[in-house]
């Protein structure tokens, strides 16, 4: 039995301590937002929020979590930092297949949640690691600068 604190609630959950929490979220609680890429932790498709750090869940035993706070792409309602990064998304449209959209959102929505007005740099290493298999990297940075307040693109 595991018990954790997922989207502001706490489940239990019988579950082995070695499960990654990318199966926990998806196939236990059924929260598929957050997507499965490659398995291995490098593609970020599948990033979440711990204790409000970017993580990526399918490298990620639920037994090795304890109580720290597990925030997914669905549990992001009252959190006006993702607001404006859903924002800059619609105004930028980066998205063409969308399937590592979840992953790239909550990486820019913790940098923001770090840094208030990022260089092209900090997005740069924020965003690292995140594959986009359609490309949109510039769309993506853009639409990160819009929830910053630049208008500027590149």
């Amino acid at each position: 039995m595991v018990e954790l604190n997922i989207n502001n609630k706490i489940v239990r959950l019988d579950v082995s301590d070695d499960m990654p929490l990318l199966w926990v979220l998806r196939d236990v609680m059924g929260l598929t937002g957050t997507k499965y890429g490659c398995g291995i932790g490098e593609c970020g498709a599948c990033t979440v929020h711990l204790d409000g750090k970017p993580v990526r869940s399918c490298s990620l035993p639920v037994g090795s979590i304890g109580n720290q706070s597990i925030i997914t792409i669905e549990g992001l309602d009252n959190d006006p930092i993702a607001q404006k990064i859903l924002d800059g998304w619609v105004e930028k449209q980066p998205t063409q297949c969308g399937y590592c959209q979840p992953g790239q959102i909550m990486a820019a929505i913790a940098l923001l949640h770090e840094k208030e007005k990022p260089s092209k740099e900090e997005i740069n290493r924020a965003l690292s690691g995140h594959v986009c298999r359609c490309g949109m990297y510039q769309r993506i940075r853009n639409a990160i600068k819009v929830a910053v307040g630049s208008t500027e693109d590149e």
